[in-house]
């Protein structure tokens, strides 16, 4: 027994863990290879719009970033690629005619013009007299080509823009190998630089091959190399229009302690990452307000010209100015990033959206793993319990309901800018909906051998539905109701069967049990049990029927007339004919399983069985066919011709009673 009971506790431990282990798998898979997909969708739908009655809420890019963008317009003007002295036009304008809060420009110059040294030294000293301007740098996981250059380059490179900071965060691995390093009077000439370098990959930080697409939906504010720590694009902008304040960085967030203010952070293995909130794309595939490059350096001509400007430099005025190109078809000025809204999102616009995050503190919340593992465990359970314990219909409409109401929360968490799993729990309810039919297959294909040796514990085969419904919960005990009880037995079938073998008594028997038995469940009653030759059935339980009194004695009424054709049957054949006296009584009972734990009985008990039992043996006092008693007479008294017997001394009874013989039952 011992053994037995360690074998059934590891199979159960074994099976509890190998399905938690797949939980886990199927979960782990989707959360990285499908969520990713959900959470485009939810962005692109549900965070970037707004309902009728909430038109306050902000989806198009804060009008405190601007865009320039050096565009087909600007392109077919003057033929690309440019020299790079022609950028100042854009700078100057905005340097001394637009007074913009910083000048950011979405770009790296990795090498010099060397066919126009003249133009790129222009470009330097224009961008070198610019206190406000941000340009970009890029690192890079490939080997440095000379070592010796790249440390070199890095000594300088660190001395001016490495960012000092407070650092309480565990140490990360680095993923870059190096920086395109710029022109070393490039390097001279800028103040601020940033990295423009894009991740893309699921919002979970995962850079593993296999978990990633080309979709951008992160951003990284600061990058690590050699122990060094460097600000993006974006967090050098917000640094220079505030005054670069402290740094303190966690795994967590990112702090500004004189701000008051922090940049929540996803942690993973190699990298922290923050998802981008986007906001909803003008017609122009912006989400942010957009000039052309040609349009400003017409506009700086005309200015230094004394001729109106084509545009107004107020509308740049104290704002944010992201300058970058976008020419789908241009060599080496197509910028596009595929991102939640869009498969060509111009790069220079995704710069303006990182840095509308961070400067307006305008992020989207994660919510935290244990918060969407608890959410799909108890959709989970709560999946499994309702398939299990309801039927079909109800089960699906409830599983349903749950998978609706919970992407009706996904949708409200998103609109209000809190990121929860989506797709991932929906399709664990529907794998679990799946799982929990199959076990319900299997169980009740297992319930039907129980069955089997279940009903080796009854007499009679009319409470099969009654035991396969309650195959887990057979027990001694039961409850109280109200039925009527029917008593049938066969008038001297002992000296009958003194005449007869064994064999003719029991086909006799058999074929008249045969003929009674249809009749009885026809009126809604069970055969609770057979005494001899005698019938015992009950009707109201455990089928549940109102009308119990009437059907039971329609069917006693039945029941005689079968009998009756019976007769000529017999007397055709040789054998002895029989009659039958029928005994109804309607009041309360015990009924339930009586017995023991190995051996049960469903059968009612009480006194009114007793009675119905005396009014059948009365039949052979009174030589009627079918008494009932007055409780069942007050039921059927419409439909039936009675002689009443009144003041009948009842064995067991302290009380006389009247009772009834059934001479007639009225057809309906």
């Amino acid at each position: 027994m011992i053994k037995n009971n360690f074998y059934k506790t590891a199979k159960i431990v074994f099976t509890g863990l190998l399905t938690t282990f797949i939980i886990c798998a199927v979960y782990y898979f989707l959360y990285n290879l499908v969520e990713p997909k959900a959470y485009d969708f939810m962005t692109k739908h549900v965070l970037t719009e707004n309902l009728p009655f909430d038109t306050s809420k902000q989806v198009y890019g804060s009008d405190d970033i601007v865009l320039i963008v050096i565009d087909m317009k600007s392109v077919e003007k003057y033929r690309w690629p440019w020299k790079r002295e022609r950028y100042c036009k854009i700078f100057e304008y905005l340097n001394k005619y637009a007074h913009p809060k910083a000048i950011v420009y979405d770009a790296i110059i990795a090498a010099p013009d060397n066919e126009n040294p003249e133009s790129d030294k222009k470009l330097y000293n224009t961008i070198k007299n610019i206190n406000n301007f941000v340009i970009g740098f890029m690192p890079s996981v490939k080997d440095w080509q000379d070592s010796q250059f790249g440390k070199d380059y890095m000594d300088v490179f660190s001395k001016k823009f490495a960012i000092n900071l407070e650092n309480k965060a565990s140490e990360k691995e680095d993923i870059f190998s190096s920086f395109y390093p710029m022109p070393k009077d490039c390097l001279n000439a800028i103040k601020y630089t940033g990295s423009v370098f894009v991740i893309s990959g699921a919002i979970n930080g995962n850079i593993s091959y296999w978990a990633r697409d080309e979709i951008v939906r992160n951003h990284s504010y600061i990058t690590n190399f050699d122990g060094n720590y460097y600000p993006s694009l974006s967090l050098q902008t917000f640094l220079l229009i505030n005054n670069n304040p402290k740094i303190v960085l966690n795994d967590k967030y990112i702090e500004f302690p004189e701000l008051n203010y922090k940049i929540n952070q996803i942690d993973s293995e190699y990298q922290r990452t923050n998802p981008v909130k986007f906001y909803k794309l003008y017609n122009s595939g912006y989400s942010h307000i957009n000039y052309s490059a040609l349009d400003i350096m017409n506009s700086y001509d005309n200015l230094i010209s004394g001729k109106k400007s084509i545009i107004n430099p107020e509308v740049f005025k104290d704002k944010i100015v992201v300058v970058g190109a976008n020419v789908p078809t241009g060599e080496g000025l197509n910028d596009n990033k595929s991102t939640p809204l869009s498969t060509i999102h111009p790069g220079a616009d995704y710069q303006a959206t990182v840095i509308d995050n961070i400067v307006h503190n305008d992020f989207v919340y994660v919510l935290p793993d244990w918060v969407n593992y608890v959410l799909t465990i108890l959709g989970i359970l709560l999946v499994y319990f309702l398939i299990t314990s309801a039927n079909l219909i109800k089960s699906m409409i409830y599983t349903g309901l749950i998978i609706g109401s919970y992407f009706g929360l996904s949708a409200v968490c998103f609109y209000n800018g809190v990121i929860i799993n989506v797709l991932t729990p929906i399709i664990m309810f529907i794998l679990t909906t799946i799982a929990a039919y199959t076990n319900k297959y299997v169980i009740e294909n297992k319930n039907k051998e129980k069955v089997q040796s279940a009903m080796g514990k009854y007499m009679s085969d009319d409470v099969m539905k009654r035991v396969v419904q309650n195959i887990d919960n057979l027990g001694l005990g039961g409850k109280k109701a109200v039925v009527t009880v029917l008593f049938a037995d066969i008038r001297g079938f002992t000296s009958i069967s003194e005449r007869m073998s064994a064999q003719q008594v029991s086909e006799i028997l058999n074929e008249y049990f045969t003929e009674m038995e249809p009749i009885i469940t026809k009126h809604n009653g069970i055969i609770n049990k057979f005494i001899g030759d005698a019938i015992m059935a009950v009707f109201g339980e455990p089928i549940q029927d109102e009308n119990h009194a009437q059907n039971a004695v329609k069917c006693a009424y039945e029941m005689l007339k079968r009998v009756e054709k019976l007769h000529r049957k017999w007397a055709a054949e040789g054998k002895p004919e029989i009659e039958i006296g029928i005994g109804i009584n309607t009041g309360e009972v015990f009924v339930g399983n009586i017995g023991s734990v190995n051996r049960m009985e469903y059968t009612v008990i009480g006194d009114t069985v007793n009675l119905a039992s005396r009014l059948e043996s009365y039949n052979k006092i009174y030589k009627t066919k079918m008494l009932i008693s007055t409780a069942v007479y007050k039921q059927v008294k419409s439909f039936v011709d009675v002689l009443k017997i009144p003041e009948v001394q009842i064995r067991g009874k302290a009380n006389k009673m009247d009772i009834y013989e059934v001479l007639k039952v009225k057809s309906e």
